[in-house]
């Protein structure tokens, strides 16, 4: 694992684990455990409550963080109308079977009946829809920043109005073709200047002369002993000996 990935993992783990966080669980549980039985079944043990309340606690954290990845991966979910029913439906959908087999697991250890299915999805619903108010601020921020991403400094170069997007960069002489869907532009630039102003856009030099956006390609072509990236509008863009491994490393052929 890389020294990034780590630091970030850690840096995750830490914000979900505040002190602030911590303490709040401290007192917050062995409340909830004494004021509020599972199922409303009050022969339940305090300790069989604690442990209960801390699981669900745990089931909570982990599912609404793995829908919010799902929902984040597949912008489709974050772009529907019904974008909290959809949440509602994905977190129910984790929720409800995990919440039963903690539930059957800690009854059955401790000597007690299980509650039934139906009692299980009726509090799976209500944590589900619980779950969604809390996360819907994140699930709005997602929204927002897929369908309003942050543009190149490039752009401000090209003609008033450009809406497209941005496939490579091409040197010619002492210009750079800017190859795009609306059309191919030339900047009066210096490569290496017009790749900087690309940034935030994740894109790759192929050849000394080209580079391509990582959204861009999609398909690796071989002819004549060389390799191509094959892009969206079907360019066939050139890779060197140089940059060959690098793309290698990062997946892209």
């Amino acid at each position: 694992m890389h020294k990034s990935g780590m630091t970030s993992k850690i840096s995750i783990i830490q914000k979900a684990f505040s002190p602030q966080r911590v303490v709040a669980g401290l007192v917050f549980l062995p409340l909830l455990a004494y004021a509020f039985p599972p199922f409303h079944d009050s022969d339940l043990s305090f300790g069989l409550r604690l442990v209960f309340w801390a699981g669900v606690m745990v089931l909570a954290l982990t599912v609404t963080g793995l829908a919010r990845k799902l929902m984040r991966k597949n912008p489709v979910f974050l772009n529907v109308p019904a974008r909290d029913l959809a949440f509602v439906t994905l977190t129910l959908a984790l929720f409800t079977p995990s919440l039963w087999m903690l539930a059957w697991v800690l009854f059955t250890c401790g000597g007690y009946m299980a509650p039934d299915a139906e009692r299980v999805v009726v509090y799976g619903a209500l944590f589900a829809t619980g779950l969604m108010l809390v996360q819907r601020n994140d699930l709005n921020a997602a929204a927002s920043t897929e369908s309003d991403p942050e543009k190149p400094r490039l752009v401000k170069r090209l003609p008033p109005g450009f809406n497209g997007k941005i496939y490579r960069l091409t040197v010619r002489d002492h210009n750079v073709d800017v190859v795009t869907s609306e059309g191919t532009f030339t900047l009066r630039s210096r490569f290496t200047d017009a790749i900087a102003e690309m940034e935030p856009v994740p894109g790759h030099c192929s050849h000394r002369s080209h580079w391509v956006t990582d959204a861009s390609i999609v398909s690796v072509e071989r002819k004549g002993g060389k390799i191509f990236l094959k892009l969206v509008n079907d360019d066939l863009v050139p890779v060197s000996r140089k940059y060959k491994p690098m793309l290698e490393e990062d997946g892209l052929i």
